[in-house]
């Protein structure tokens, strides 16, 4: 009975070295890549979506930046800062966004 015994762990043990052995080969093969391609397409696509929020960002400030029709001088200044104080957390955000994208897109 021990002998039938060490012949099953044998034989399991042989059988997992080959279902691990396949599973790398697979991992390797160049068919197995489209994988990777579709991480590139989803970069392209993220940071198509990221420029283009960025622009809208910009015009966006541009726009509150400038002075309006009967607004007094202070009251200007004071929503020109508040402009620039939420236009540069928008643009830390997004410099953030594409930071992590780098940092997840190397793994």
């Amino acid at each position: 009975m021990k002998s039938i015994t060490k012949k099953i762990v044998i034989f399991s043990m042989i059988g997992l070295m080959q279902v691990g052995l396949g599973a790398s080969v697979i991992e390797a093969s160049p068919r197995h890549n489209d994988k990777h391609q579709r991480y590139e397409q989803w970069d392209r696509d993220h940071d198509r979506d990221r420029d283009h929020r960025i622009k809208e960002e910009n015009k966006r400030h541009e726009r509150e930046m400038e002075r309006r029709e009967n607004e007094r001088e202070q009251d200007w200044k004071e929503r020109q800062q508040r402009e620039k104080d939420h236009h540069e957390e928008v643009m830390r955000t997004l410099g953030g966004i594409a930071i992590l994208a780098l940092i997840l897109g190397n793994n």
